[in-house]
């Protein structure tokens, strides 16, 4: 029988109703002005800051414990390039073949289409990769749950931290871990761009779904 992990106290401080309000509100807050950023300036960004922000990511809980993924961080202006030019490779062939026209109508008033100039302008590129096992196959669990969840805090800690994201999933994503060098364990999920938003930079007014639509609640009574 394996040997249950020793326990130890919860580090937990119970708040007062007041504080756990105001602090709630002020997060909300935060997050409402997050939005994806197509342009970047290219001012550095402190990379103490996002190595923090990568540390937020790495609590997050996962399938037993296993903690299935792998964050790399990139500001060298050659793999940058080389990032770009594959993606844009991969987004030529989703906006002219893959994609069905549903879909294509959908992204049209967004603006979007396979130029991704911010691959290279932004500052630093976060790739997130899942380990689809251990190196050594150790199994692994709920592997998309998990590394999604740590991508949740990953992009509110960047956030929070004063620097804007960008979500990008070019698909196939094969070719990221072939210019990074990565085991064929890892799959990539997430294309991160982080950075400061360009000057003047200007984001599609999208509305977002209230609360009528998005909370069902059940009470007793």
């Amino acid at each position: 029988m394996t040997d249950l992990i020793p326990l130890i106290p919860l580090g937990f401080d119970r708040l007062d109703p007041e504080d756990m309000q105001t602090r709630a509100a002020a997060f909300v807050d935060t997050i409402r002005r997050r939005r994806s950023v197509r342009h970047f300036s290219s001012d550095p960004v402190p990379l103490d800051v996002v190595r923090h922000c990568i540390a937020s990511a790495a609590q997050a809980p996962s399938g037993a414990n296993k903690q299935p993924w792998t964050f790399v961080l990139v500001t060298d202006p050659e793999l940058k390039r080389k990032i770009r030019f594959g993606a844009e490779e991969e987004e030529r062939a989703f906006y002219e073949g893959r994609a069905n026209d549903k879909w294509l109508r959908d992204l049209e008033p967004l603006g979007t289409d396979s130029n991704k100039p911010f691959l290279e302008s932004a500052p630093a590129l976060i790739v997130v990769f899942a380990q689809r096992s251990g190196p050594e196959d150790e199994q692994h669990y709920y592997v998309q749950t998990s590394v999604g969840i740590a991508c949740g805090f990953l992009i509110a800690a960047l956030n929070d931290a004063g620097l804007a994201t960008l979500t990008h999933t070019p698909s196939p994503m094969k070719f990221l871990g072939e210019i990074l060098g990565r085991p064929r364990y890892e799959r990539p999920f997430l294309l991160l761009p982080v950075g400061y938003p360009a000057d003047g930079c200007e984001v599609p007014d999208l509305p977002r779904k209230s609360a009528a639509e998005y909370l069902v609640e059940h009470h007793e009574g």
